[in-house]
């Protein structure tokens, strides 16, 4: 065995934020001093290695000295002490209205994972995305008109569309914003998610005929508008290389990716 250095690439200010998120955590659940094989600063250095780099937990583990398993709970610790401080949809919608923005965003993202279990009403594989050909989490993401990531929902398997995630997730809270002078900006997947979700315009099934000059300037003003919010979920899967393709539970890529926000949000 060969030891060597390495530099962990994040802002010291944020492994010391989510130490104090942790140390915390251990007073409110009466955790006696002393009693962990880790502190809260190196196991926040254990937890943002893994976004950061996407290692696997028995090396990450064993650099730490500590179990397999022990880091496994470390890990998933530091992953819902995180997720917990995740903004919900109402508050976030809220903070835009006050903060005057024009429009926020709304797109989805396939987060892959290994193969698991479960199958759908019809049969198919309920994780299988036949949209990225792998099996992976939806999650559907709100940024900023300037592509800042501002909410994530809780994920669904990869066979659930876009839309239909939308409805579960984010529509019942959009729809009053709208009404309320915010409205939301989406790309073709979520045609008919109804009023104050404008999406690009479609020419008739029935009518093959070229769309109409106005409507062609419509979908380039929204493309162009829209456009730089997209750059969300790609920020969050380039900054948080976890995000890339998620090892654990397909179950825990919601909490994992609120808790890339909840990072993304004090990187700076």
């Amino acid at each position: 065995m060969v030891p060597y250095a390495a530099m962990l690439d994040v802002p010291r200010h944020l492994v010391e934020y989510l130490a104090r998120l942790l140390a915390a955590h251990r007073r409110r659940i009466g955790t006696p001093k002393g009693s962990r094989a880790l502190g809260p600063f190196r196991q926040a250095t254990l937890v943002l290695r893994w976004f950061r780099e996407a290692g696997c937990v028995h090396c990450l583990a064993r650099d730490a000295s500590i179990s397999q398993a022990t880091g496994y709970r470390y890990l998933h610790e530091g992953i819902n002490v995180l997720a917990d401080h995740a903004p919900g949809l109402r508050e976030v919608l809220r903070r835009c209205h006050s903060a005057g923005l024009s429009h926020v965003v709304l797109d989805g993202t396939l987060i892959t994972c290994d193969r698991v279990a479960g199958t759908t009403e019809k049969g198919n594989d309920l994780w299988y995305s036949g949209k990225a050909k792998h099996f992976a989490g939806n999650v559907q993401f709100l940024a900023a008109p300037d592509g800042t990531p501002l909410w994530v929902s809780d994920v669904e398997p990869g066979s659930v569309h876009d839309l239909t995630a939308a409805r579960i997730h984010a529509l019942p809270a959009l729809y009053p914003a709208a009404r309320d002078g915010l409205p939301t900006l989406a790309d073709a997947g979520y045609t008919g998610a109804g009023l104050g979700i404008h999406t690009p315009l479609r020419p008739h099934p029935d009518i093959p005929s070229p769309l109409a000059a106005d409507n062609r300037t419509h979908n380039q003003l929204l493309r162009g508008t829209r456009g730089l919010g997209e750059r969300a979920a790609a920020e969050l899967k380039q900054r948080w290389r976890a995000l890339q393709h998620v090892t654990l539970s397909p179950n825990r890529i919601g909490a994992i990716t609120k808790a890339a926000l909840v990072l993304n949000g004090s990187w700076k």
